[in-house]
């Protein structure tokens, strides 16, 4: 097998158990801040699981460019390996927090030493042939959302037999087991820059931007990841708005998640393929206009099942979305600075990530849980719009050509 096969199918194995791993506890934040750390005003949890939520993408979005510049350095495999081990440890941690402000701190630490997914993206991208990116970052992509299909259903059922914080112990585990098996099987052909090819962050940042569509398409991206994780911090408590008993909401809101990441796997590599025939950004395009729309119908159900059955179809439209993005970036970036140019697209989704759980949870504290799925359907549909202007038309290399 061909080595950049080999490692393809290792690191989808590796961001299958990590995103399984991650995503156990997460969404059920909310009930771990009421439960464990004793907050009873709704308005509360829902504002202290944006933050918490979000924190972790703060510190993430400061040092994951100082991450990507080190790994085109130094090699991408062991920017894999340095947030494996280390998140291992903090993951691990946060289960013994006292306090909020402990649990604050830790995640913030955990921000500072993430970068798996987007290192393993990069190491992916630096060695597939760019006219097979769509497909490849599709399959990692559906490896991605297929663990955290995993991970609320496991972490459902976990919940209720070993309590939240020995998850966070458990989490920490797996995390540990993905990355020995990147150690020991992911092979890196590496070859560091000649010294007088190294530039400095400055010159850096100024040769990204530079690029024709890069800021175009970091906008996306911050707008993509904004819109669908405001979101997060309320479903879980839609979701219990939705039942008849409080009792088992853990295992709907592990049902609503997975009917979204079923969907997603399904959806990515294909749409993946098509990005590779018709252009990423014709696809990205069409699954922004779809996702805003869906997110409408989902604000007026009354039932869970209505809920999960719209969340199915737009998990289809999310499996074009952040695939179509990572294929761009891999056709307009001189294969020398993919890791920087990945850390820097890492830091605009960690962007979306931290102001998109704070700005749901105040809009559902302050307008209503239902609000908020009007207002990522509004901002989806401006993303949209912004792609329509400034990518829909433009050339594609498709040879590695820069643009």
């Amino acid at each position: 097998m061909e080595v950049w096969k080999r490692n393809l199918y290792v690191l989808c194995v590796a961001v299958f158990v990590v995103m399984m791993a991650m995503s156990m506890i997460m969404p059920f934040l909310p009930l771990y801040i009421h439960q464990d750390f004793g907050i009873e005003d709704e308005k509360q949890v829902t504002l202290w699981a944006g933050i918490i939520f979000g924190s972790n993408f703060l510190t993430a979005g400061i040092v994951s460019p100082i991450w990507g510049r080190l790994a085109d350095r130094y090699g991408r495999k062991i920017m894999v390996l340095r947030s494996g081990f280390f998140m291992a440890i903090t993951v691990a941690l946060t289960g013994f927090a006292q306090s909020m402000w402990q649990l604050l701190a830790l995640r913030l630490l955990n921000g500072t030493m993430s970068g798996f997914i987007p290192s393993s993206t990069a190491l992916v991208a630096s060695s597939v042939p760019r006219e097979n990116s769509g497909w490849a970052l599709g399959i990692l992509q559906s490896s991605a959302v297929a663990g955290s299909i995993m991970g609320p259903l496991i972490g459902g059922i976990l919940a209720d037999r070993i309590g939240f914080r020995m998850i966070f112990v458990f989490t920490g585990a797996l995390l540990l087991l993905a990355t020995l098996l990147v150690l020991v099987t992911v092979k890196e052909q590496f070859v560091p820059p000649a010294k007088q090819e190294k530039t400095s962050f400055r010159e850096d940042t100024r040769q990204i931007f530079s690029l024709k569509m890069m800021p175009a398409i970091f906008g996306v991206t911050v707008m993509i990841q904004f819109a669908l994780f405001s979101i997060v911090p309320v479903l879980p408590l839609y979701i219990q708005s939705l039942l008849e008993s409080p009792e088992n909401v853990a295992f709907y809101a592990g049902i609503v998640a997975s009917a979204m990441g079923i969907a997603n796997v399904l959806s990515a590599p294909q749409l993946g393929k098509l990005g590779d025939r018709f252009g990423p950004n014709k696809v990205l395009l069409i699954c922004l206009a779809i996702a805003a729309v869906l997110f409408i119908p989902q604000a007026m159900v009354t039932s869970i099942w209505q809920l999960v059955a719209l969340r199915f179809l737009l998990g289809l439209c999310l499996g074009g979305l952040l695939p179509s993005v990572n294929s761009l970036l891999r056709r307009i970036t001189p294969v020398h600075m993919v890791s920087r140019v990945y850390g820097f697209n890492n830091s605009f989704v960690c962007v979306g990530n931290l102001f998109g759980p704070i700005t749901g949870g105040f809009i559902a504290s302050t307008i209503g849980l239902r609000s908020v799925f009007y207002v990522t359907s509004g901002l989806l549909f401006l993303n949209a719009i912004w792609v329509a202007v400034n990518l829909y038309r433009a050339p594609l290399a498709k040879e590695g050509k820069e643009l």
